[in-house]
């Protein structure tokens, strides 16, 4: 039975780099089970169909059995500036709200090869770094009410932030199940000291690790989560948080391999479906130029086929490909390291399929 696979590049250089995560998966599909169908997305999508996230599109998303993303955001051109600047909000927050995608789940992984790149001191690394995050999608001030007005002559603001126990126990249940399968620890970050939302959040996260004896629960407040991602990152296992505070921390935490292009993501839904996408942006002005970095596109599509299709040992094949890669001394500019070989997108992917099938 194949698989569907709706494939969405975006805009910049995210035709670049999904052309070569393409590659990878015609690497791993020894059966020649996958069915992939293109779509426009973002920018792209709006100089075809003056809409960011076209109704064609849409159909070709709900008859995949998971999304495949690039990058969106553009064109470069002033001039269009107006019609374009809704652009992320119109076409990858559409694909949330329409696949009620409600956990985002972030890897960050510091390869032993990629050490020097790091901003952090080896003293600090030296444990070594393998996080997984894990953030609310759907609730939070992200989707409360927003409000800007004027009273007694002066301009006053708020943002309301509302969560209820279901939101946050499905991204618990994600959390400690993906723990199950690692290192066996949970990190919850709230603000409970202070906030109405972190308190109830502390208790549900509680509440459901009960579920989960063989994992062990630890709170801790994001402020001081902050501070012990730059002291001690190697503490962490899985890590759950809000929509905000995950949004923050876990771009953060991207600094720590030293290139937004290592990155992959997932988005998941209560019933598993899955946007699978790289963390970088559109980088427009290195589009076509075969020098953008493939990695976290590539990790992307390995998170689809563990996560969408429990293709667990292609998975690994693949991570295991870029992890030899990187220790050959391969790279793009963005992680050159003394002593490496400085090569283009397609090399690095040719390098990671050579490690693949040999």
């Amino acid at each position: 039975m194949s698989k569907k696979v709706a494939v969405l590049p975006g805009d910049g250089i995210g035709p670049d780099i999904m052309a070569q995560a393409q590659r990878v998966l015609e690497a791993v599909d020894k059966d020649k089970i996958f069915e992939v169908t293109p779509a426009a997305i973002g920018g792209a999508a709006f100089e075809k169909f003056e809409s960011h996230f076209p109704e064609e599109t849409k159909k070709i998303c709900e008859a995949a059995d998971a999304i495949l993303f690039g990058s969106v955001g553009g064109p470069i051109d002033q001039a269009h500036l107006p019609k374009w600047k809704n652009c992320e909000t119109n076409s990858i927050l559409a694909l949330r709200k329409t696949f009620q995608l409600n956990v985002n789940l972030r890897p960050v992984k510091l390869y032993p090869a990629l050490t020097a790149i790091s901003p952090l001191k080896d003293s600090v690394i030296g444990n070594g770094t393998d996080i997984l995050i894990i953030r609310e999608l759907v609730g939070d001030i992200y989707f409360g009410e927003h409000k800007q007005y004027q009273e007694n002559n002066k301009r006053h603001a708020f943002d309301s932030a509302e969560y209820d126990e279901d939101q946050i126990a499905i991204a618990a249940h994600q959390a400690f199940q993906a723990a199950k399968h690692r290192r066996g620890k949970v990190t919850s970050v709230d603000k409970a000291n202070v906030m109405a939302t972190s308190k109830l959040w502390r208790e549900i996260v509680s509440e459901v690790g009960k579920q989960y004896p063989d994992v062990t629960l630890e709170h801790m407040l994001v402020d001081n989560c902050a501070m012990q991602l730059i002291l001690n990152p190697g503490q962490f296992d899985v890590m759950v948080t809000a929509n905000l505070f995950g949004d923050i921390l876990s771009d953060a935490a991207s600094a720590i391999p030293g290139s937004l292009g290592l990155m992959p993501s997932a988005s998941l839904n209560a019933s598993g479906f899955g946007l699978y996408e790289p963390s970088g942006g559109s980088a427009p002005d290195i589009a076509g130029k075969n020098c953008a970095n493939p990695i976290g596109q590539i990790l992307s599509l390995a998170m689809m086929l563990r996560y969408s299709f429990e293709m667990h040992d292609a998975a690994s094949a693949i991570e295991n490909a870029v992890r030899q890669a990187l220790e050959a001394g391969y790279r793009t500019a963005d992680i050159l390291t003394e002593g490496a070989r400085k090569i283009g997108t397609k090399e690095m992917t040719d390098a990671i399929i050579s490690f693949i099938e040999s």
